[in-house]
């Protein structure tokens, strides 16, 4: 029985993490041997009784401690600088990198694909393409981590976390929480299966090797909450009293009423949702209500998140990779996203809105049990 002494080197990442591990775990052993041989070396010489002669004793060395001080300090700035590359190279995925979603929640894996596939505690990937994970906690912190990968990502609720790896190898390798989670925290785990690009081509063609009755990409998902939860009554293609308009948003910078600008990120996307009083658009004040995170009626899920997010990226580009364009839908009733009306203005219907921007057909509680049962029908 073979006990290896690291995991498996499976993706392009491992070789320079486990170089920096053996360097830093070379020079440990080799700055612990020399210190631990003269302290037994001079403790033993000098023991008490020893007849050394201990005559004429330095008080000082400078060049000695020069040479202990600046060798150490070149040697971690070397150890720095072998160190950072791959640091960040992690953090920033390429362009074209095939985008996967993932939910933490106690005490399991949520795996979305974009095409619409999903997973649970397994995650099938092509070997030989680079994979941006896109990953958020609707709990408690966890922690992302394929050992074989050199991948590890504190999974954080209310924020977006990032990282990528490119898989060398076919197979399957362990998925592990490395955060304490809670009671079961050791049973939040799974399985990586890296497979080959036909096999996973195909794999993709049978929707994961599962019958579903229906096949929608998270920007599908998002547009069918944009149309029951009612957001195109106040977010037209162009910007009007109800709200700004969300066409061509990501990536733009926002004007706020505190003086500030913001890069229309996935995060300020996500915070304008499920907490819009953080940022008010200017020309707006703070009536939205936030919708809060969770599971059952009155909440949104964070896959619901994420399909909305997906959705209003898709809003105003041409040809839109996802299969809903706001060409193809006619969407009516919502409140603003980060912004509200100055004051009540009535619909395009006639009927008085509310304050808080959303119209009477559109009550809170309604609109979100119907958006939570339009995700429930495609688990």
């Amino acid at each position: 029985m073979s006990f290896p002494f690291a995991p498996e080197q499976a993706s392009t990442y491992a070789l320079d993490v486990d170089l920096i591990f053996y360097l830093l775990t070379g020079l440990t052993v080799l700055f612990s041997v020399i210190v631990l041989s003269l302290m037994l070396f001079f403790a033993a010489r000098y023991r008490r009784g020893s007849r050394v002669s201990r005559k004429n004793a330095s008080t000082g060395n400078i060049p000695m401690e020069l040479g202990w001080s600046i060798g150490p300090l070149i040697m971690g700035c070397f150890v720095y600088a072998i160190a950072a590359k791959p640091f960040t190279y992690v953090y920033r995925p390429p362009a074209d990198a095939m985008e996967i979603f993932v939910i933490g929640k106690r005490w399991m894996w949520h795996i979305q694909h974009t095409n619409g596939i999903r997973e649970n505690n397994e995650l099938h990937v092509p070997v030989g393409r680079a994979v941006k994970l896109t990953m958020i906690s609707q709990d408690v912190i966890h922690g992302f981590s394929v050992p074989a990968f050199r991948v590890k990502r504190d999974v954080l609720p209310g924020r977006y976390n990032t990282c990528w790896f490119q898989a060398t190898k076919p197979g399957k390798y362990h998925l592990f929480c490395t955060e304490y989670c809670g009671d079961n925290h050791s049973e939040m785990g799974g399985w990586v299966y890296v497979m080959e690009p036909a096999d996973f081509q195909q794999w993709m063609a049978n929707n994961g090797n599962r019958e579903i009755a229906e096949h929608r990409t998270l920007a599908d998902i998002g547009a069918n909450l944009y149309e029951t939860l009612g957001c195109a009554n106040c977010h037209g293609s162009d910007d009007n009293v109800h709200g700004p308009s969300l066409y061509g948003l990501f990536g733009r910078k926002r004007n706020l009423t505190n003086g500030t600008t913001v890069v229309a990120d996935d995060d300020y996307i996500r915070e304008s949702i499920v907490n819009p009083h953080a940022k008010i658009v200017a020309g707006y004040q703070d009536i939205m209500q936030d919708y809060p995170v969770g599971d059952g009626p009155g909440f949104l899920s964070e896959e619901q998140i994420l399909g909305l997010v997906a959705y209003i990226k898709t809003l105003g580009i041409v040809n839109p990779t996802a299969t809903t364009t706001p060409e193809t839908r006619t969407l009516k009733n919502h409140p603003t996203i980060g912004a509200k009306p100055t004051n009540n203005t009535t619909t395009s219907t006639g009927a008085a809105q509310k304050p808080g921007g959303h119209a009477p057909a559109a009550e809170p509680a309604t609109a979100l049990r119907a958006a939570n049962a339009i995700v429930d029908t495609t688990r």
